[in-house]
């Protein structure tokens, strides 16, 4: 299914953003293979999968998120770090993200 350029400053307008040529004529292709992807999606058989259902307060006392706490003893300090890749005084290293 086809964006057009005008569908594109619609969505652009409603988001209140200010798009170049470039940027809307690169968001229409981008915003039609979104849409078709949905549409492939709309073809998977899902006759054999219950549909979303919420949980009344009776039912959501049986679900695990529920659970009584139980207080466990934990992991320690030395155990958690015995497969860490690069362990330092006691903590796990990773690498810089920022």
């Amino acid at each position: 299914m086809p964006i057009t350029q005008t569908e594109v400053e619609k969505i652009a307008k409603l988001a209140n953003l200010e798009l170049t040529e470039a940027e809307k004529e690169s968001f229409s292709g981008q915003l039609a293979a979104i849409v078709e992807y949905i549409d492939q999606l709309n073809e998977v058989d899902t006759s054999n999968v219950n549909p979303w259902q919420t949980r009344s307060v009776g039912e959501a006392a049986t679900s695990y998120a529920s659970r009584e706490d139980v207080v466990e003893p934990s992991l320690g300090q030395e155990r958690a770090l015995e497969q860490a890749p690069d362990p330092d005084e006691g903590h796990f290293t990773v690498p810089r993200v920022i």
